[in-house]
């Protein structure tokens, strides 16, 4: 089984569909899709810099960004599935069926995630590729990503937030990181 997670400026650069359609295509083993927050979390940083509230609020928002992309994707493929938690991603999930994960509060909470900008839908993957016993987390990104780079390097480029590399360090899965453009192309 594979994570893929979508960065949420697939959306501004108009290049989620084409993924979505590249997954719904060419994969036959079960994928669970990880959205972005995307603009909407762009938003919600906007608003915590104004308004200065704390890093709890804006991560519950940000969570409400992830979910809004999270419908959005269930609106342009009705056939993939929409799970919530764990659980429900393990009660869907079937070999050729796509599961679109909207995160709930409540399990990030009672897995202890930090309520901080230093995690993002990035860390969040590889929080869930490492729950579902993943083979494989592939984060799709609009950047231009050189594949010799390190973990420690993407994170310093901003290419990746700088929480991942904890969260992959135990990880017994492969992990890729791909310019949207190469993953369709």
């Amino acid at each position: 089984m594979k994570v893929i997670k979508l960065g949420g400026s697939l959306v501004s650069t108009g290049r989620l569909l084409k993924c979505l359609n590249h997954i719904e295509h060419n994969y036959a083993e079960p994928v669970v899709i990880v959205p972005g927050g995307g603009q909407f979390a762009d938003v919600v940083r906007q608003l915590q810099q104004d308004w200065g509230f704390d890093d709890v609020t804006a991560h519950a928002m940000a969570i409400l960004a992830m979910q809004q992309i999270a419908l959005m994707i269930q609106g342009l493929k009705p056939k993939f599935a929409l799970a919530h938690s764990v659980n429900d991603i393990q009660l869907v999930l079937q070999p050729s069926k796509v599961v679109i994960w909207s995160p709930v509060l409540a399990e990030l909470n009672a897995a202890k995630i930090n309520a901080s900008w230093a995690i993002t839908s990035d860390s969040l993957a590889a929080w869930l590729a490492q729950q579902l016993h993943a083979d494989e987390l592939i984060l799709v990104k609009s950047a231009l990503i050189n594949s010799n780079d390190s973990l420690e390097q993407l994170t310093e480029r901003g290419i990746v937030d700088p929480c991942f590399s904890t969260f992959c360090q135990d990880a017994h899965f492969l992990i890729k990181l791909i310019n949207a453009e190469l993953f369709y192309g």
